[in-house]
């Protein structure tokens, strides 16, 4: 695949999804650098802001299959993998596929669920693979995780842990529109659901082929080195007891090359890298003066380490450090 075939195939995506969603050209963008950086997204605000509606969005803009689950309490493990089952027609045990065996999974409300259903996921978003009755069966390609979840409301919900915010490439938050988005959004729906008439406009395969890519785009040994540096700076921080590890280099990089196809480019600059920083990194810092910082101190510390380390030279020709 060449850069244009790629680029052409995620503007089809970012067009068809603002045929529902209304501004937010940033939060799409970060969206598309996750599933073409072959990441998971959690998005995160309150009720009402469309992330549901964006993700069933994206869904329906790709000709795969896709899922939806509903988390809660009385969610189980096997209600999302599947289990064996004995078919007494056949006398022997046959493996009935749970709603993760799909191309896109939107899991709705995924801190109403238990630990031991929210852990049922790990496997699954980090391997693409799921171990059942120890039998390993692949998962589809591509296969794309897209979470949502309230951080205001916590009456009976499950707090994500840490193992389970770290399979997320990226945390992002939705937003209230502006004045103008506000109205234009009552336009939009006023008559009917724009998401009932949008149809797919790129395959699985092509999405695959764009993650294939997008893992080509070039990243030089200098801002490779600034990636490090930046999550090594997070776990010096006087306010972080528990830093960015090695996965979250992994995923920046990710994030960043992402990023990078879709203003057109087959290389990374330190600017792609600032631009995704916030929601690669923020959810996975534990601040010192608590579990899990509701004032948003970790997106604050991101900024902060942004600011102070040293940001490599840039050929701006050839996006390669000097």
């Amino acid at each position: 695949m060449e850069l244009q075939q790629a680029v052409s195939i995620s503007k089809r995506i970012h067009t068809n999804i603002s045929e529902v969603i209304v501004g937010k050209e940033e939060v799409i963008e970060l969206l598309l650098a996750s599933l073409f950086g072959k990441g998971h997204v959690l998005l995160e605000d309150v009720p009402g802001t469309g992330k549901t509606l964006l993700a069933k969005a994206l869904a329906r803009s790709l000709d795969g299959q896709f899922k939806r689950i509903q988390f809660t309490p009385d969610l189980l493990p096997s209600d999302l993998s599947g289990i064996n089952f004995y078919n007494q027609k056949t006398s022997e045990f046959e493996f009935r596929p749970g709603p993760v065996f799909t191309e896109v999974l939107l899991a709705d409300e995924i801190n109403r669920a238990t630990p031991r259903t929210q852990s049922s996921l790990l496997e699954c978003m980090e391997e693409r693979q799921v171990t059942i009755d120890g039998l390993t069966h692949e998962l589809s390609s591509p296969f794309f995780v897209m979470a949502t979840q309230n951080p205001v409301d916590n009456q009976g919900t499950f707090p994500l842990p840490e193992a389970q915010l770290d399979r997320f490439l990226m945390r992002i938050e939705v937003g209230y529109p502006t004045h103008e988005e506000g109205v234009d959004i009552l336009q939009r729906f006023q008559v009917k659901n724009p998401l009932e008439g949008l149809i797919p406009v790129v395959t699985g395969a092509e999405v695959a082929a764009v993650q294939r890519f997008v893992a080509g785009i070039s990243v030089s040994k200098d801002l490779l080195s600034y990636i490090v540096r930046i999550t090594e700076a997070t776990r010096k921080h006087p306010d972080v007891r528990l830093g960015a590890s090695p996965r979250a280099s992994t995923a920046l990089m990710r994030a960043a090359q992402g990023i990078a196809l879709l203003q057109g480019r087959e290389y990374v600059t330190p600017d792609d890298i600032k631009r995704v920083a916030e929601p690669v990194l923020a959810h996975r810092l534990l601040v010192r003066h608590g579990l899990r910082p509701d004032d948003r101190q970790s997106d604050a510390i991101v900024r902060q380490v942004l600011s102070e380390v040293e940001v490599p030279a840039e050929d701006v020709l050839t996006g390669r450090g000097k």
